[in-house]
């Protein structure tokens, strides 16, 4: 069993996240804060950590590049990062964070879960949900 935490100040988006998650495969923490986020990943046992790009005083950007610093010099175990942003360039923040991957809002349940579960298997996750289509000058077909 994976287990799985929650980062927002938000408390509906945390039980909005809960929902979308729940399952006999998945045991879900939470944290409202990015200090709390932190000191709960250094504890050990997180698999993966969901994380909002905003979360009060250190975003979502700040929580994840202090994971991967922490990492960096052993003071904490590697974990997953699935970040969620509020709009398409922050696509942009999450990469230069060093997120695993990125779900854009508004949540879908199946993009998310299907993001969980690329993290979880050691992949990455890039939510091309609002990327525009590409037209070729020339063609009728749309990729």
């Amino acid at each position: 069993m994976a287990t799985v935490l929650l980062v927002s100040d938000l408390a509906s988006l945390r039980r909005e996240l809960e929902t979308m998650l729940a399952g006999p495969d998945l045991y879900i923490e939470e944290a409202s804060s990015g200090v709390e986020a932190v000191a709960r990943v250094t504890r050990g046992e997180i698999d993966l950590v969901v994380v909002d790009l905003q979360v009060g005083a250190m975003g979502g950007m700040a929580i994840t590049m202090e994971l991967r610093n922490l990492e960096s010099y052993g003071a904490a175990d590697s974990v997953a990062v699935l970040m969620l942003l509020d709009r398409r360039p922050d696509v942009f923040l999450a990469r230069r964070a060093g997120a695993d991957g990125f779900v854009v809002k508004p949540l879908d349940p199946q993009r998310l879960r299907s993001a969980v579960r690329a993290l979880l298997r050691g992949e990455s996750y890039e939510d091309e949900s609002l990327r525009p289509a590409t037209v070729r000058v020339g063609s009728t077909d749309h990729e």
